[in-house]
């Protein structure tokens, strides 16, 4: 019996490893699918700690796919010691790898305690899931969980995204791993097992599908149904490594870029010069005046303190008249725990930054073809909620602007599959410039139309078309998938209550059984 538990144990630790492999940049959902089984099987007769079979499962699952934090090795150019590098490095990475065990096994525990076999646990499961990965996006602790793991495999099941976001994404995975358990191993027809497999996958493809097609043909015009004129954008990618960013003769290097990049956006007439997050160091200058709008990452002191912030530089002008500054910081690099009582600047090689205004939207100024722009600056592209409310607030295009050096490429292809739900979900175009890439534009319907080479000095021309229209996660947020979760708790309630005095509860509404894993 020790030696079963022992394999619970270890088919949850693989499945989770297996788990993390499926997401970006292999995006491949039905891994993910088969890996979730795990999660949703009832041990019998010796039955394992769920608690633990969780967080095993979760622990796994962190692990393999942020693996790409190790590469934030070795870390003297922020000032640490090389011994002390990359036992710290190694230490964040298992500390996010424990605190996704934690939530995990928590779930775990409580789907457990709810009966895990039955259809309502597996709604009320799914949908706490895909909730609280919108929640914990908010924070400073999540990159990626199962809501971006549909691409980019799987477009279809991704459309989902334009109706509920990346939570009804999540919660659509979890239902198929839970329909997929019971397919394999319980008890009965086996026809009518894989027949409900079947027609959850295709009707969850075919919504998906759906609303994937009118994402991208709804929102083209404005509510006096003019079309918008299409953008010309010129994108900076530099390519200068981190960890020499700040030495003088890199310094001057990336001032010549631009100054390059400034003088070929007027030459081919473009509306807008993109530069990425941190372009420009804190009190420094375009090289030229702007011949066109510049939307470029830099710093800005409000009073004493220092934000990073997308600067909006109007054409003639040396300096930034608007911006929109960094809400959600890194941990360590520009975040530190208690910051204003260790006084403590934290690793940034700039300093400490402090947070500014939770708003993504830069507002539209003048007449000029740019308009308004939903901002994400770094990893505040898995953010969904953020930028859908700037295309509430008017937002036309999303820009996101990021560094991404000296990650590997698999957390670029990451960053590219967010970018791709992030067009899903609110029915716009997406362009991003990153210093080493990925720079790149996404239409409405997540299709990437142009990218540059990664690790790369170069710039592009990229053309995107602004559009107007809300998908129904713009106008609705995660309300619907609220509403939905409260009414199947409330008809668990009533269910509970029902067998409380001795009624049978009607298997289509809540599957077959009520008995929990503590044997209840």
């Amino acid at each position: 019996m020790g030696n079963d538990r022992h394999v619970w144990w270890l088919t949850a630790l693989g499945a989770g490893l297996l788990a993390g492999v499926a997401l970006p940049p292999v995006g491949f959902p039905p891994l993910l699918w088969l890996a979730l089984v795990r999660l949703w099987v009832a041990p019998q007769g010796h039955r394992p700690r769920p608690f633990l079979l969780g967080f095993l499962w979760g622990l796994g699952a962190v692990l393999a796919s942020h693996r790409w934090l190790l590469w934030l090795h070795p870390l003297d150019w922020v000032g640490v010691p090389g011994p002390l590098s990359l036992p710290l490095v190694t230490g964040l990475w298992i500390a996010l790898g424990l605190l996704g065990g934690l939530l995990v096994g928590l779930w775990r525990l409580l789907v457990g305690r709810l009966g895990i076999e039955r259809l309502s646990t597996a709604l009320i499961g799914a949908l706490l899931w895909g909730l609280a990965e919108t929640l914990l996006a908010k924070g400073p602790l999540f990159w990626m969980g199962l809501g971006g793991a549909a691409l980019p495999g799987d477009p279809a099941l991704a459309g989902l995204a334009a109706l509920g976001g990346s939570a009804l994404v999540a919660s659509a995975q979890l239902l198929i791993g839970w329909a997929l358990a019971r397919a394999l191993v319980r008890q009965g027809p086996a026809r009518r097992r894989w027949a409900l497999l079947g027609a959850l996958v295709l009707a969850l493809h075919l919504a998906g599908a759906l609303a994937l097609a009118r994402a991208g043909g709804a929102g083209t015009a404005q509510a006096a149904g003019e079309a918008l004129p299409p953008l010309r954008l010129l994108v900076l990618q530099p390519a200068i490594p981190t960890r020499e960013k700040f030495r003088v003769t890199q310094q001057q290097r990336l001032l010549d870029l631009l100054a390059m990049a400034q003088r070929e956006a007027g030459q081919r007439r473009a509306d807008a010069l993109l530069l990425p997050e941190g372009a420009l160091p804190p009190g420094e200058t375009l090289p030229l005046p702007a011949g066109s709008v510049v939307l470029g990452g830099g710093f800005r002191y409000a009073g004493e303190q220092l934000r990073s912030s997308l600067l909006r530089f109007s054409p003639g002008e040396s300096l930034p008249e608007h911006w929109v500054d960094k809400h959600r910081l890194v941990p360590l690099g520009e975040w530190v725990p208690f910051a204003e009582w260790w006084r403590w600047a934290g690793l940034s090689a700039v300093g400490g930054v402090t947070p500014g205004s939770p708003s993504r939207l830069l507002a539209a100024q003048g007449n000029g073809p740019v308009g308004a722009v939903g901002v994400a600056i770094c990893y505040e592209l898995s953010d969904g909620a953020a930028l859908a409310g700037a295309v509430r607030g008017g937002a036309g295009w999303l820009l996101a602007s990021a560094n991404l050096d000296p990650y590997p490429a698999q957390l670029q292809e990451q960053f590219v599959a967010l970018a791709r739900l992030r067009a899903i979900e609110t029915g716009r175009w997406l362009v991003s410039s990153a210093n080493t890439g990925p720079s790149l534009v996404v239409d409405a319907q997540g299709r990437v139309r142009s990218r540059l080479a990664p690790g790369r000095a170069r710039t592009g021309v990229m053309e995107l078309q602004p559009l107007g229209g809300l998908t129904p996660y713009d106008r609705w947020g995660d309300a619907p998938l609220l509403l939905l979760l409260a009414g199947a708790l409330l008809v668990r309630a009533l269910l509970v209550r029902a067998h409380a005095h001795g009624e049978r509860a009607h298997p289509v509404a809540d599957g077959v059984g009520i008995v929990d894993e503590t044997g209840r």
